[in-house]
């Protein structure tokens, strides 16, 4: 079971609320820093160890130089995030750089700053020679499995997925690495999503150590690092049990051991790139309620929508709600909590029991600090609301205003519009 509970008091919650108008989103420093020490622990058995947070999660440069300060590199799939990255300091291979139909532009940015290039196809290796005019010291493949490893319902079966190479291009791909010079290899996987099995992660790290052995033994290369992707999910629901990073790593260390280690094979770097379970549970869309409506079913309309949080409307995810300060109320309430899109999907719960609640109560959805704010979007005319992070002494910091008509506007030209 995972317990929701809020990162403050009401009286606090309210009194930010107050300070910044809702919607809002909360982020939880003291959690997020613990949680990410946690991993590093689970891993620290690995010298090389490390977690590439992944930007598109929670694309904000505070959250990122926290992470930073924890010892995280940054994954990055397009150029304003490896902007992003270089803004809080991250460079060299403190970046890995995993995109599809990459611009060459982007390709040209990634080498020139150092990162760990992760190519997502075998004709990317002479698109990436091309664009830089030679091939950068590292470079890093992503190994699409297919039917030998099962996917999830969010990033569906990996042989039904755009990403990466398959084993044969996999053996190809090096082999024309090692003969136009390429010294540093690297290997990547990432087949999941939000997946709460701790054994999928270490039969994914099995799966890339044997191959691993197989490409030093017929290619005659040394890896320096595998890249075992993300993917670990987080207990949406309260009676679901989060993933035991601890079981993770020690899966995943003796496994390392005997696919790897006790058949000689040189040392590597384990990487991963998690992104929602470090931020994940610790980031909370805070909104009030604006009407109450009565027809065929019982309505509760927020100042929120499906643009601060699309997860709901996207996936069908469910998000905890908490109508702070009746906790302890009965949920005796069958309601459809909505945003005010003109979309009939925009709804965060769908026949949800919760307690009574009236104009001017404030909602709590939970687990929102990663694919929350990040996705968000403009349709309607809505503005993207502010960021808060609480911070470890118990203030709170505005590290995202919100989005002004001034923001929205400001791509249209409406002196050009005068003469039209």
């Amino acid at each position: 079971m995972s317990e929701k509970t809020l990162p403050c008091t009401e009286a606090q919650l309210r009194d930010i609320a107050t300070r910044w108008p809702t919607p809002f989103h909360l982020y939880d420093e003291k959690a997020i820093r613990a949680n990410a020490r946690r991993l590093k622990a689970a891993f620290a058995w690995n010298k090389g160890f490390r977690n590439y947070f992944a930007v598109k999660a929670a694309p904000n440069p505070f959250l990122m130089s926290i992470l930073k300060d924890e010892g995280f590199g940054a994954d990055c799939s397009s150029l304003p995030e490896l902007l992003l990255s270089q803004k809080v300091g991250l460079d060299g291979e403190a970046i890995m750089f995993t995109s599809n139909d990459t611009p060459a532009e982007e390709f040209v940015h990634a080498v020139e700053m150092g990162a760990n290039v992760n190519l997502d196809d075998i004709s990317h290796i002479a698109f990436l020679e091309k664009a830089c005019g030679k091939l950068p010291e590292l470079v890093c493949f992503r190994y699409n499995p297919g039917p030998l490893k099962g996917g999830n319902a969010i990033i569906g079966k990996p042989e039904e997925a755009k990403y990466g190479f398959t084993r044969e291009q996999l053996f190809e791909g090096y082999r024309m690495l090692k003969e136009k010079g390429v010294k540093r290899f690297g290997l990547h996987t990432m087949v999941a999503s939000n997946e709460l099995n701790p054994q999928y992660f270490i039969d994914t790290a099995i799966l890339l150590f044997d191959l691993m052995a197989e490409l030093h033994a017929e290619l005659g290369i040394t890896f320096e690092f595998v890249n075992l992707g993300g993917g670990i999910g987080i207990p949406y629901r309260p009676e679901q049990e989060g993933v035991n990073l601890e079981i993770v790593g020690e899966g995943i260390r003796k496994a390392y051991e005997e696919r790897f280690t006790a058949k000689g094979l040189p040392d590597v770097k384990i990487y991963l790139e998690c992104g929602r379970c470090i931020t994940g549970p610790y980031g909370y869309l805070v909104s009030t309620v604006r009407h109450l409506k009565h027809t065929y079913r019982d309505y509760v309309g927020m100042d929120a929508c499906m643009a601060n949080l699309m997860r709901p409307a996207l996936y069908g995810a469910y998000h905890h709600i908490t109508v702070v300060g009746k906790e302890n109320a009965p949920a005796d309430h069958v309601y459809d909590v909505t945003g005010s899109l003109c979309e009939n999907n925009d709804k965060f719960a769908i026949q949800r029991e919760l307690p009574e609640i009236v104009p001017g109560d404030l909602l709590v959805f939970h687990d929102a600090g990663a694919h929350g704010h990040a996705m968000g979007f403009n349709y309607n005319g809505k503005l993207r609301s502010a960021e808060l992070l609480l911070r470890e002494d118990g203030s709170v910091t505005e590290i995202r205003r919100a989005e002004t008509l001034d923001d929205l506007f400001a791509t249209l030209d409406f002196d050009k519009l005068a003469n039209f």
